[in-house]
């Protein structure tokens, strides 16, 4: 009789779909607490994390030769989102951006090694803070929108109603490639839904914002939809130019900061803007 050498069973882990829900259900509390219960101070400090945090990704994309230029990357996008969000003038945001300016500068003396690729550097330790800080520093200052986190919600509401709308059409109807080359699963059926998904959310939320009107909010609903999307699309060219699937790993499922807030990242500052100028805010 031949010995038969029984091999453990195997542990399933949790599917796609549930390790994303489990991961984002026991935030979602405390998501919800400092966006409308919590103290001012709590949801920029937040904010501020998640851009530190997003801001090292996208440099460990781009420059992921230096920890260093991360770490650079990721302290000049908070800077540059803390002048923006709780100091507010002109002069806090020109100081910031000198020393982004001269931080660039000096990494490019004393960093000079492998030449080739000094261009790229220098980019994207200007672009970074730029991009991350000053797009993401607009979830703090819809908060201060009457009534207090109505509009972060519907922020959230258009970026990834409209994302996750625009993910299951696609994925059961859609036909025509939106752009291949960069995302090869999006369509433009899931596009479309995903927009008109953003249009009935918003107007549902008017309901409950005294300061955003019909038509305000199927305006809003476009405006902010189509940002949302080309937001996503710009984080899907920044990862496949990088060879990465995730900008990072810090939520299971999810990938990192900056898969999750790709069309926050932009229907953000489209919420403040139309908020701030159009609606009166």
């Amino acid at each position: 009789m031949s010995d038969v050498i029984e091999q453990p069973p195997v542990k399933k882990g949790l599917s796609g779909t549930a390790l994303r829900v489990a991961t984002v259900v026991p935030l979602i509390p405390i998501i919800l607490w400092m966006m409308f219960a919590g103290p001012r101070w709590a949801w920029q400090a937040f904010v501020l994390a998640a851009i530190a945090i997003a801001g090292y990704e996208l440099m460990a994309m781009k420059v992921p030769s230096s920890r260093g230029l991360r770490a650079w990357g990721s302290v000049t996008s908070v800077l540059f989102a803390y002048a923006i969000m709780l100091i507010d003038t002109a002069s806090a945001v020109y100081g910031v951006v000198l020393l982004i300016i001269l931080g660039a500068m000096a990494w490019s003396l004393l960093q000079e090694d492998p030449l080739h690729n000094a261009s790229v550097r220098i980019g994207w330790l200007l672009g970074t803070p730029i991009y991350v800080g000053g797009t993401l520093s607009a979830v703090a200052l819809v908060r201060d929108f009457d009534p207090t986190g109505a509009w972060v919600l519907l922020t959230m509401v258009l970026a990834w109603g409209s994302d996750t709308c625009a993910y299951f059409v696609g994925r059961k109807y859609g036909k025509t490639k939106l752009a291949p080359r960069i995302s090869p699963k999006k369509t433009l059926e899931g596009s479309g839904a995903g927009l008109a998904a953003a249009v009935v959310g918003a107007v549902i939320m008017s309901f409950f914002l005294p300061g955003l009107s019909f038509f305000d909010a199927i305006a809003l609903g476009i405006l902010g939809g189509a940002a949302g999307q080309a937001g996503d699309l710009l984080v899907s060219v920044l990862k496949r130019s990088s060879g990465v699937k995730d900008a990072g790993g810090i939520l299971p499922g999810h990938g990192g900061i900056l898969d999750r807030a790709d069309a926050l990242a932009f229907t953000a500052p489209a919420t403040w803007a139309y908020g701030h100028f159009i609606a009166g805010m």
